[in-house]
C-alpha cells in the first residue's frame, strides 16, 4: 500500500489513507472509501455517489480530460491525477484547472511516478496529497517544496511573482 503525504497549512506530513484503489476488474468493496478509474466512475459513479455510506474518488490518467468531471466535482472527495512518467506534465494542467476554473475544494492527489523534485511545482498548482514513488519522507518533501524562493509566473497558490516582489521592495526603499 502506498504511503500518503498530505500538504496542509504549508507543511507536509504522513497521512492515513482511507481510500482503496479499485482496479476495473476488481469488485467494489461493500463498504469504505474508494478511488475508481474514470471509465468505471462514468459507468458506476452515480450509484456510488448516491449512497451516503462512502466517499468516492476518481483516478484521471494523463490522456483523459478533467472537464468530464465538472458536473460531479462537488460530490467527489478525491481526484487522483496520474503521472505515468515524471516528465509527463499534463497532470499539472489538470490540477490547476480543478482549483482555478472549477473551484474544486476536495483533495487533489498526485499518483504514479511522483518524485520529490516535483514538490514545489505540484504544491503551486494545487496538489495537496502525494504518493511519492521515490520513498521521500514528509521532511524531504517540505524541503523540496520550499526549494525556490522566487516564482516567475502565477499559479493556484497565489504567491507573488518576482516582478511584484521587486516592485514592492523598490516602493519600500523610496
Amino acid at each position: 500500500m502506498p504511503k500518503l503525504i498530505e500538504f496542509a497549512e504549508g507543511e507536509a506530513r504522513w497521512a492515513e489513507d482511507a481510500f482503496v484503489n479499485v482496479a476495473d476488474e476488481e469488485a467494489i468493496p461493500e463498504s469504505g472509501d474508494v478511488i475508481l478509474s474514470l471509465a468505471r466512475f462514468e459507468a458506476e459513479g452515480d450509484a456510488l455517489l448516491s449512497s451516503n455510506s462512502r466517499r468516492v474518488g476518481v483516478r484521471i490518467e494523463s490522456n483523459e480530460e478533467i472537464e468530464v468531471l465538472a458536473y460531479d466535482l462537488p460530490r467527489i472527495a478525491v481526484v487522483a491525477l496520474a503521472f505515468p512518467k515524471y516528465r509527463d506534465g499534463r497532470a499539472y494542467t489538470s490540477a490547476r484547472l480543478l482549483r482555478e476554473r472549477f473551484g474544486y475544494q476536495g483533495q487533489i492527489r498526485a499518483v504514479g511516478d511522483v518524485l520529490q523534485e516535483q514538490a514545489g511545482f505540484m504544491v503551486r498548482v494545487g496538489f495537496d496529497a502525494f504518493e511519492p514513488a521515490d520513498g521521500a519522507t514528509p521532511e524531504v518533501w517540505n524541503k523540496a517544496a520550499r526549494r525556490y524562493r522566487h516564482v516567475y509566473q502565477r499559479a493556484a497558490d497565489d504567491r507573488p511573482i518576482a516582478l511584484e516582489e521587486r516592485a514592492a521592495f523598490e516602493e519600500r526603499a523610496r
